[in-house]
Order: C-alpha cells, then structure tokens, then sequence
C-alpha cells in the first residue's frame, strides 16, 4: 500500500471556494475524494503524490476547516504512524491554536492508537498546515491512499 500526505490552504469569494481552492493546493482538487476511517495496512509506503488522473475516485483521510473570519489563524493537521502488522491515521483541527501543541496532540493520539493495538511504530509523520484568514480561508491536510 502507497499513501501519500498532502497539504494546503486557499482564499476565495465563498467556503466553497476556499476549499476547492485549498485542494488545489495540495495536489488533489481535480479528484474525488472519499473519506474513509483511520487503518493502513503493514508497511505502508510513503510517496510523493503522484499525477492524479482528474475526476478519479480516490479514497483519503482528510482533515479540514473553513473559515470567514478575518485575522483568525485555522490548522488542519494528519498524523500516521505505520508498524509491519498495520498503520494507523489521526487528523484534527483547530483555531487560533498554537501549531506545535496541535501537532504534538496528534502524535499522542496515534501512537495511543498503535500502543493499543500492541504494534510497534516504525515510522510516524504529523503533518500541520495553517493560514490566516484574509476574508474567506480554508485549510486541508490529506493522506491520500494510492493502492
């Protein structure tokens, strides 16, 4: 199994916008994305995102927020910590949080996930995007499975 971690952050005249803006951004605003749970399998590899063919159907773990008003900071933060037996994937969100805490509070609730399950990490990524809203915002962090 490949996943790749993507993130990014837009402005636009509505939320819809900003978000499709945002996915832009990362990589993956000319796909589908299907929201699923939390699980990766054994060994999961972490790639770079490759070209997507627009309009595929992908499957991700996606963190986001949205937001109109101006000044306010917004995070959207992914951790995954991958083992041999499986992986595990958390996101959150916040406003006006300080990126370290967010990012520290995520690396604790996915290695809770793995602990457990009695699976030992091997490789664990968090990964924090922030924006400071201009007029309209929003923020996205993504891991995107490839296969």
């Amino acid at each position: 199994m490949k996943i790749a971690i993507v993130s990014g952050k837009g402005e636009g005249p509505t939320k819809l916008n900003a978000f499709d803006n945002a996915l832009s951004n990362a990589g993956i605003g000319d796909v589908n994305l299907i929201k699923v749970s939390s699980m990766l399998e054994g060994n999961a590899e972490i790639v770079l995102l490759p070209d997507l063919k627009p309009g595929t159907m992908i499957h991700c773990v996606l963190s986001t927020i949205t937001s109109n008003k101006k000044g306010e900071s917004i995070h959207a933060t992914v951790g995954v910590a991958v083992g041999e037996r499986l992986g595990c994937v958390v996101e959150k969100t916040g406003v006006n949080k300080d990126s370290e805490v967010l990012k520290k509070e995520v690396k604790d609730m996915v290695e809770y996930m793995m602990n457990g399950r009695g699976v030992k990490i091997d490789k664990l990524i968090v990964e924090e995007i922030n924006h400071t809203v201009e007029s309209i915002g929003s923020v996205v962090s993504s891991i995107i499975y490839l296969s």
